[in-house]
């Protein structure tokens, strides 16, 4: 199982534990480790989260644990489904930022924090 762990200037800030899990990336995506994704409710699959998206990956689930080419077909890969994150090394959807992705995660509950460094 991949670990991770604080890396200044990396993704991963704070010492809050991180949590890795599986799913599924929907084919016909390419994105960067620290991708904000949402679960398409139909298929259980992910995509990058965009606000207006309307099919369940409007809302922010999780973060990509690492580059995830997709283009060919679904690709399994890891996401971090708890932990505190960088907001200048995360790729956010049209309609979201640092603040609307953390209220996200804070109302379903998740321990997902997102930081912006002052």
């Amino acid at each position: 199982m991949p670990s991770a762990s604080y890396q200044p200037g990396g993704l991963i800030v704070g010492d809050f534990p991180v949590a890795i899990r599986y799913v599924t990336i929907l084919s016909g995506q390419v994105q960067p480790r620290g991708a904000v994704m949402g679960r398409v409710t139909a298929s259980d699959k992910y995509i990058l989260s965009l606000a207006a998206a309307g099919d369940g990956s409007e809302t922010p689930a999780e973060v990509l644990a690492v580059d995830v080419d997709a283009s060919g077909g679904d690709v399994v890969a890891p996401v971090y489904s708890a932990g505190e994150f960088a907001a200048d090394q995360m790729t956010f959807g049209t309609g979201h930022d640092a603040d609307t992705v953390e209220t996200a995660f804070r109302l379903a509950g998740r321990s997902m924090f997102v930081r912006t460094r002052v």
